[in-house]
Parts: structure tokens; sequence; C-alpha cells
């Protein structure tokens, strides 16, 4: 832990630790394509995805030529899914939200700005991924609205490796 004012580690502070595990793996192969369900996603550090659209310099596609560090993987709440059922009756997949990773557990609006392990893989995480309007004209559902204030997380791969369903989502101490 870090004193506010110095921003030196605190002698014997206890570090606040959580755990998530994944839940979901999807590759979007290419803009307006549905999404691809997949066992596991091989994540290469300041390249992206293997597979994905977003693999910045290797695929073509809707803003695949825009690199952007945020835009490398992007990680939604497995309990998001849940809320929507619960609060607004909108029964969502996992492949519809349009993120590579769900996750559950992990408190992902905390994390900006923070790495944490994906897995064997390290993340920062750069920004929040707010939806946009064209999620409703791809899975035909009024989700817009419902999921504004529950956004996905934007990420750069720090250190690449493989990511596999049941993974372990962990931060850094």
């Amino acid at each position: 832990m870090l004193d506010m004012l110095t921003a030196k580690p605190v002698p014997g502070a206890v570090v606040p630790s959580w755990t998530g595990v994944v839940r979901y793996l999807h590759i979007t192969p290419r803009a307006f394509l549905p999404m691809r369900e997949m066992p596991e996603l091989t994540l290469i550090a300041g390249k992206g995805i293997e597979g994905d659209r977003y693999m910045i310099g290797r695929e073509e596609g809707f803003y695949s030529h825009k690199p952007e560090e945020g835009r490398q993987v992007t990680l939604f709440e497995y309990e998001t899914l849940m809320a929507l059922k619960r609060d607004h009756n909108i029964d969502l997949a996992p492949a519809e939200h349009r993120r590579n990773v769900t996750v559950a557990g992990v408190p992902l609006t905390h994390l900006v700005g923070r790495r944490f392990w994906l897995g064997e893989v390290l993340l920062e995480s750069t920004r929040l991924s707010i939806p946009c309007r064209h999620i409703e004209e791809i899975t035909g559902k009024a989700i817009f609205d419902p999921l504004i204030n529950r956004s996905g997380l934007n990420c750069k791969i720090l250190q690449g490796g493989t990511v596999r369903v049941g993974d372990a989502v962990r931060n850094v101490q």
C-alpha cells in the first residue's frame, strides 16, 4: 500500500487483495461477424489477441487501422450479465456484449490505471470500455441504456501468454 501524500510504500500495511476467474473467452475475426467462443486465447504483448480483429498490424476490419493501446483486450463482468437479467429482463449471452474476456468476482471499475494478472498474462487497464449503440444493431436487443453504467475494461498487454477459461484473475501484490 502507498502513502497517499508521498507515494511511498507504507511499512507493515495490509495490501487489499481480490481474486476472480475467467468465465468466457471470445474473439471476433472480422467486424460485424459473430464472436466465437474459445477455450483459450493467446495474448501478444504490444499487439493484441491472436486471431482477433484488433490484432494490430495483422488483421483487417472496423477500427483495425487505428492502433489504440486500450483496445488490445477487453474484459467484462459476468455479474453485469446477471444484473441485466434481474433489473431489465434482458438475456445477454456472453458473446453478445462484444468483449473478449468475461470474468467473475473482479471489480473492473476499480482497476483503471492498475496492473493485474489474467492467468499468466500481465495486463494494465487503460480505460473503461463504454458500449456503443451499434451493439443494439448486432444483438437486436435494447441494451445500450442499461449498459451505459456497466462498462467493460480496456487493457494493454504487458506480458503475453495463454489465457484459459477457469484461469485466475488476481491483482499484482
